[in-house]
């Protein structure tokens, strides 16, 4: 029979500028070196949806972790209102994100069953912390979830005020999956081949997958925007990818 318990807790990590910050976590406990993901959460902040997730890769034999980002605007806060406080702010500052990230794949590290390699994978805003992440950290593998503003920036008023990030393309330091709906707005058809143009040209390890009749958030199980066939399909993918760039000794 086939040991499969997996232990998930909520703990506090240090994060940027050595702060402490809420993160949840989950790992099997059957021993083992193995490979970490970071989880990062949509603009809808640190739910439930968010920590299933990070236990959807505890059962398939990662370690994981989710920072609450959003712990600073809001601490003890039911995910709409602290959302609703980093909305106000303009989101996440690049900086800060760089910063509780980088402490969540050192905690990851930490781990007496971490074979050393650290992926992340991001969604809605967090596909674009991904992206950042692979730039600025070392990490083995990235993955962005139909990630807004690598290309492009926000309209006036857009509750997420970033800057692009495709510019520095030739700096990205890990490959890269990216998976996208066709019928999405951010990140439109077009910013999605702007960003594969800019990965071709300067020779990047990257594979993107582009789902029909699928736009923003068709991974949310919980909202109208899922679509079954294209995030069945995703999360083939992502376990693929991970397999092949996390797995193994480092």
């Amino acid at each position: 029979m086939r040991y499969d318990a997996v232990l998930a807790e909520t703990v506090g990590i240090r994060g940027a500028n050595d702060d402490e910050i809420e993160a949840y976590t989950a790992r099997p406990m059957d021993g083992g070196g193995r490979g970490g993901v970071v989880v990062i959460h949509h603009m809808p902040g640190f739910d439930r949806e968010s920590k299933e997730v990070v236990r959807r890769f505890a059962t398939s034999g990662y370690n994981a972790i989710c920072v609450n980002l959003y712990s600073r605007e809001a601490p003890g806060a039911d995910p709409d209102d602290a959302a609703a406080a980093a909305r106000a702010s303009g989101g996440v500052p690049d900086a800060r994100f760089v910063g509780d990230a980088a402490g969540a794949a050192r905690w990851l590290r930490a781990l007496p069953t971490s074979n050393g390699k650290v992926g992340t994978i991001g969604f809605c805003s967090g596909g674009r912390q991904a992206f950042l992440s692979a730039l600025e950290l070392d990490v083995q593998a990235a993955v962005d979830c139909y990630g807004a503003f690598v290309v492009g920036t926000p309209p006036e008023g857009f509750p997420l005020q970033v800057q692009p990030l495709a510019d520095r393309t030739a700096e990205l330091r890990a490959p890269l999956l990216g998976l996208f709906g066709n019928e999405d707005s951010y990140p439109s058809p077009d910013q999605v081949d702007e960003l594969e143009k800019l990965l071709q040209t300067h020779g990047k390890t990257y594979e993107f997958h582009r789902y029909d009749d699928a736009g923003h958030a068709f991974f949310s199980v919980d909202r109208p925007s899922y679509r079954v066939a294209a995030a069945v399909d995703g999360w083939q993918r992502v376990e693929a990818f991970f397999a092949t760039h996390l797995g193994g000794e480092a």
